[in-house]
């Protein structure tokens, strides 16, 4: 009897050294010191998904959003276009071509290409004329101003092309009798907005004499692309920061959020990165689930994960962590229990939001289970020993 103690004693020794030098990744943790003090003690209080809470979630998401401040104009219909450096300003004297720049005559480029002055009109608003200086066309200068024949120097910037044409046609005068003239903007190179982010062509968009809008800014860089988040776009003015949701405008029509832009604005159209949820625990396929346009429901989360694990879930512990990223110690915790019979029109209607956290609960019956998984191979392993040393 003794000889057999310690014949399994040897094994067993032999057994246990043999795993410092196993195979695989492992950490030697006898360089690390746990501090003992240090331990959590914070306690979550958990709120009950149940109508109550779903109708009050319904009411704060329907209230007003805050937006940016108001623009220089309160309508569209009152938005003027004022010159300012760097516009191409094109000026008609009837009956006076000598001042004219003819309708066949060709405006430089900047390279070895020419184009009709009709081209030069459909340029687009997303770039102006390169090269140099239109030289049939009136650039205004760096100070504001412009030349023109018999009339010299006049200031420019920040007046209207109606303003300028009155100006002129005044100081004409003694010149020309009865002076009729026009004056249009040839290309709009002063005052630009910025697209950034997801959209197909990103760049600056030129300001015109047109209006610009949210929406059209978004059209003219070519639409958004398909992991574009419209729901959060950033409008970067003065400084500040403003999200603005697109998507109420192109599916609810709501118009406030297709503010007007201003010269110097950045727009940001973000991917939906930032609009995930993590669904995890005891899931078919735990995986990071992608909002569309902001939306997305307990029930959506969970069948985009395959739903639950029918052996190992507990249904009565499906909870829902926000509020990690602002609150990292005091986040939110829901719990919504399947079990009850409103529970499936509650996940359907318990409306998610960007990095919560949905975790599904394990039964107990199945940790003791795993437990006994992990027990078993060394309770076999030294079943199997005992019977070699008999």
């Amino acid at each position: 009897m003794l000889k057999r103690n310690i014949t399994l004693s040897i094994v067993l020794t032999t057994f246990l050294s043999a795993c410092a030098s196993a195979p695989g990744n492992y950490l030697d943790t006898s360089r690390l010191k746990e501090d003992q003090q240090n331990k959590p003690t914070e306690t979550y209080p958990v709120k009950l998904i149940d109508g109550a809470l779903v109708a009050q979630q319904a009411q704060a998401q329907a209230a007003p959003q805050v937006l940016p401040p108001p623009g220089p104009f309160a309508d569209p219909t009152q938005y003027v276009y004022r010159i300012a450096p760097q516009d191409i300003l094109g000026i008609t004297v009837w009956d006076h071509p000598e001042l004219t720049t003819p309708n066949g005559s060709t405006l430089s480029s900047g390279g070895n290409t020419t184009q009709t002055l009709g081209g030069a009109l459909q340029q687009p608003y997303t770039q102006a004329l390169p090269g140099q200086a239109d030289p049939y066309g009136q650039t205004v200068a760096h100070d504001g101003t412009i030349y023109f024949p018999f009339v010299g120097r006049i200031r420019a910037a920040g007046k209207t092309t109606a303003q300028i044409r009155d100006e002129l046609a005044t100081k004409l005068v003694p010149y020309i009798r009865n002076p009729q003239v026009d004056v249009r903007v040839l290309s709009y190179r002063s005052q630009k907005v910025q697209v950034t982010g997801d959209v197909k062509t990103p760049g600056p968009l030129a300001l015109s004499d047109v209006p610009l809008t949210l929406v059209d800014a978004i059209t003219r860089s070519g639409g958004s692309t398909d992991s574009a988040d419209l729901q959060r776009v950033r409008l970067t003015r003065n400084n500040k920061l403003y999200v603005l949701d697109a998507n109420r405008m192109l599916d609810e029509g709501d118009t406030t959020q297709n503010v007007m832009l201003q010269p110097g604005d950045i727009i940001n159209v973000p991917d939906r990165s930032d609009s995930r949820i993590f669904v995890m625990g005891e899931v078919k396929t735990p995986a990071p689930v992608t909002m569309m346009k902001g939306r997305l429901t307990i029930a959506d989360a969970l069948t985009q994960a395959g739903g639950i694990l029918d052996t190992d879930a507990n249904p009565r512990q499906i909870y829902v962590m926000r509020g990690m990223k602002e609150k990292p110690t005091t986040p939110d915790v829901y719990r919504l229990d399947l079990t009850q019979p409103d529970a499936i029109m509650l996940s359907s209607q318990f409306q998610l939001q960007p990095m919560d956290v949905v975790y599904v609960g394990t039964a107990a019956s199945t940790t003791f289970n795993r437990v006994l998984q992990q027990v078993l191979p060394t309770v076999q392993t030294l079943f199997y020993l005992k019977q070699l040393t008999r």
